[in-house]
């Protein structure tokens, strides 16, 4: 059985417990990352602690690990499975407390975890046929750059897209589409790339950054611009990206097709610059935080 880190020691999973006071618990009171791992190697790690950090930082919390820390903790993690692709999950609390109590504790003791487990390959038919997705009201809180724990919300919001046929939901708030329910929004249109800017309303994506760095490097024109929900309905392209799910075409909108109902050429461009990004770090001989 595969073992997880929890604060400061490697445990088996079924052996791994926090105190029914954990704040976590109680009131989500946390955060979380995830992060894929190709052929065992961490994907844009740096970025993707320095968003945990800032996710902390935002709940009121300092990082309570370091970069060389969590390496360390991550190496031990992935080499349970030397070698294979891998998902990360490392989580956050304010800890175990006495009382249950909303005021935050003055002397803060967080409850750290981390785990790997296998990162399942994308369906083939998402290349050839794409995902469908349904616009939905945003009924999340004010502060969606924090990637915190509690995410009722998103599953709600998933749970209706999946009752309305759809695989996504795409959130709209105040009549702009903002991100999907666990993912970034792109659209193509006269062959421009768009996708929202980073805001309090949206999380600051790391494979949305990573797309428009590989759309910079190829030349491919591109915007942060604010997206009106009904600008979607004339899209030529929609996709939705997300660190274990990649890049994602949307080939039909509420029950309508997008462009050609096909995932169109930019897309499959895109998917092959990203592919191409994989495997040049699975090539690399160590931990590495970024692609070249």
């Amino acid at each position: 059985m595969n073992q997880i880190f929890l604060n400061g020691a490697f445990v088996p999973q079924d052996q791994a417990c926090i105190s029914v006071m954990d704040r976590g618990f109680l009131f989500g009171d946390g955060v979380y990352e995830v992060i894929p791992a190709y052929g065992g190697l961490p994907f844009r790690l740096k970025q993707h602690l320095e968003r945990l950090t800032q996710s902390l930082q935002g709940i009121g919390m300092e990082p309570p690990l370091n970069e060389e820390q969590w390496t360390d903790i991550l190496e031990q993690l992935l080499s349970q499975r030397p070698g294979e692709d891998q998902q990360i999950y490392l989580q956050i609390t304010r800890g175990a407390y006495d009382q249950r109590a909303h005021p935050i504790p003055e002397n803060v003791t967080p409850t750290i975890m981390a785990m790997a487990t296998a990162l399942l390959e994308r369906d083939p038919a998402i290349a050839s046929e794409g995902l469908s997705a349904v616009t939905i009201e945003d009924i999340r809180w004010h502060r969606c750059n924090i990637k915190a724990i509690t995410l009722l919300p998103n599953i709600l919001s998933q749970k209706q897209a999946r009752e309305e046929q759809a695989q996504e939901a795409i959130l709209v708030r105040d009549g702009l589409a903002t991100e999907g329910s666990a993912s970034n929004l792109f659209m193509m249109r006269d062959n421009l790339l768009i996708t929202p800017p980073n805001s309090e309303q949206l999380l600051p994506g790391i494979t949305r950054d990573l797309v428009l760095e590989l759309a910079q490097q190829d030349g491919i024109p591109y915007t942060e611009a604010i997206i009106p929900v009904a600008d979607l309905a004339t899209a030529d392209e929609i996709w939705l990206t997300s660190s274990t799910r990649e890049v994602m075409p949307i080939t039909r909108l509420n029950q309508q097709p997008v462009g050609n109902g096909e995932p169109g050429p930019m897309w499959r461009h895109m998917n092959e610059l990203y592919t191409a990004c994989k495997a040049r770090l699975r090539m690399r001989n160590r931990v590495t935080d970024e692609c070249r």
